[in-house]
């Protein structure tokens, strides 16, 4: 099956699932932060004039989150969330995504995520905008493609089929 052999999945679909992902995605940070919360004896977090958070806390939680979509892409080209829509992501020519391409587009995905670092010159709720925007970039441009393929798909040569 090549690209143009499936059937190109709507951007609404994908966006729905991207919110059932959301909830997984939820409740693995919040599995990190309690196994964290025991590991460290609940000193995960201090506050005296400022809070601290352990240096090694949010890059566990990315490696995470990271290896959830990685695995599910891998493995049957689905997330949790992209099941119940019946859509899965392709290499180019219908098989299964590779690791550099999975990998590749995860980067490109989570690029917008840099924006955090602009939170302390832009405030945090403008930072929070400037990620919703690139993403919405990221995704609108499959509003123009002949496949529907978002930024990272088309970067990583993958696509989401129905």
């Amino acid at each position: 099956m090549t690209i143009h052999a499936a059937t190109p999945c709507p951007l609404w679909r994908r966006l729905i699932a991207l919110v059932y992902d959301l909830l997984i995605v939820v409740a693995l940070v919040m599995v990190v932060g309690l196994l964290s919360q025991l590991a460290t004896h609940g000193q995960l977090i201090t506050t005296d004039t400022q809070t601290h958070i352990a240096w090694w806390y949010q890059p566990l939680q990315g490696l995470v989150v990271a290896a959830y979509f990685l695995a599910s892409w891998r493995r049957g080209g689905q997330t949790v969330g992209m099941r119940p829509w019946r859509i899965r992501v392709l290499a180019a020519d219908g098989s299964r995504v590779t690791w550099r391409q999975a990998v590749l587009r995860l980067i490109i995905a989570a690029l917008p995520l840099l924006g955090l670092g602009l939170a302390p010159w832009l405030g945090q709720a403008s930072a929070l905008w400037v990620i919703g925007i690139a993403w919405a970039a990221w995704f609108g441009i499959g509003l123009f493609d002949p496949q529907r393929r978002a930024l990272h798909d088309i970067a990583a040569g993958t696509f989401v089929a129905r």
